[in-house]
């Protein structure tokens, strides 16, 4: 982990900013809950207890700027709330996700499958793609399982 805030914090210093005891509070957050899609309050709850004084205004802050400078991705699933995840050191692009309506899970897919479509948008189309994201909406694996077992069909 210190190596990861290490890298982070060399990054916001070449844009002009310093890992202030809250922006590290903050990452630490992110780090320690890495799998999950926190909102800007899931954050917040978890860095107060780290760190008291801190305001949420402050946490929405540091999270646009974590933002800006592409070390979280913030995520929209279609439900109006604004999620951050962690971008990983070694991808090219940002994972993409599987997202049940029925509820409201959210499975990762780490592999990245587009790589042949980016080669054809560039050779087709001279557009050189920077960074994508791909989210599936359907029923996951563990409602699929209780339908089938309660005689439910899918929606």
């Amino acid at each position: 982990m210190e190596a990861r805030i290490d890298k982070i914090k060399q990054q916001l210093q070449s844009q002009g900013y310093k890992l202030t005891p809250q922006r590290e509070a903050t990452l630490r957050v992110l780090l320690e809950n890495e799998d999950d899609h926190l909102s800007a309050e899931d954050v917040f709850m978890l860095v107060k207890e780290k760190a008291p004084e801190i305001g949420l205004a402050t946490v929405y802050r540091t999270l646009e700027l974590l933002s800006e400078l592409h070390v979280v991705e913030k995520i929209n699933f279609g439900d109006g709330v604004a999620r951050y995840d962690l971008r990983t050191d070694t991808a090219k692009h940002h994972h993409h996700h599987l997202i049940c309506v029925q509820c409201g899970s959210m499975d990762e897919i780490r592999e990245d499958w587009l790589g042949p479509l980016e080669e054809r948008l560039e050779k087709d189309y001279n557009f050189t793609v920077l960074d994508h994201r791909l989210d599936f909406h359907g029923i996951c694996h563990r409602c699929n399982d209780k339908n089938a077992a309660d005689g439910n069909a899918p929606e």
